[in-house]
């Protein structure tokens, strides 16, 4: 029967989807560890991976490097030198979707089509102040110099200049805390937030999976290879 064909088709793309969701889980990227000698001296830094149902970000340390790293956080009005404060947080996404979704209650059908498909991207920066561990939420890591310094290099490769400065998207905010970016790079429901903080957790020295479109798959890689 004709209606038969279509179905076949959904059920190819379905299960395509799964295989490559579950391969990119359980295949490591690399697929072999790397030297850890840098650790082995004691210095090391701690980060923090945070995730929500679709989401993750990344958490470093508010101190003397960082703050010299990223002056443009503080000259956009984020709350850096806060007695707080205690952690940049970094996620990179969708334009449409990521700002004019701060909750579910807000989804709208063009932002959410734009996050299906394909968007300009964004950075979202946040400052945090004490963040309570061990949470089901968040995973922690004691990295290296020479991976923490290629962390910082990658997460601020990703902020877009605009006339030759970084700069806050006007009126974008969530909050007094946070600011949006241009970000340097296309979204897509292929190329999107999870697979760049998997990116620059590879920068850091981890391993994850081959390819990682969810907060979940993720997760299982980092609790599987590190």
């Amino acid at each position: 029967m004709s209606w038969r064909r279509p179905l076949r088709w959904l059920a190819a793309v379905v299960f395509t989807a799964a295989f490559a969701v579950v391969a990119g889980t359980f295949v490591p990227r690399p697929l072999w560890p790397a030297a850890k000698a840098d650790t082995a001296t004691g210095e090391t830094h701690r980060i923090l991976v945070l995730a929500n149902p679709i989401h993750t970000d990344i958490a470093i340390p508010i101190n003397a490097e960082t703050l010299a790293r990223f002056p443009f956080l503080g000259e956009s009005g984020m709350p850096v030198a806060h007695p707080d404060a205690r952690w940049l947080v970094f996620g990179w996404g969708g334009r449409a979707f990521y700002i004019e979704t701060p909750a579910w209650s807000e989804l709208k059908p063009v932002p959410l089509f734009k996050g299906l498909t394909l968007d300009r991207s964004v950075i979202h920066a946040d400052v945090a102040g004490e963040i309570i561990e061990p949470a089901d939420h968040i995973v922690s890591f004691e990295i290296g110099t020479e991976g923490y310094q290629r962390l910082l290099s990658f997460i601020e490769a990703s902020f877009a200049p605009v006339d030759g400065r970084i700069k806050a998207i006007p009126d974008t905010a969530y909050g007094e805390n946070d600011r949006f970016f241009e970000a340097n790079g296309w979204f897509s429901a292929v190329r999107g937030c999870n697979t760049w903080t998997a990116k620059a957790l590879r920068e850091a020295g981890l391993r994850t999976g081959w390819w990682n479109p969810l907060p979940v798959s993720l997760s299982a890689s980092l609790k599987l290879y590190n």
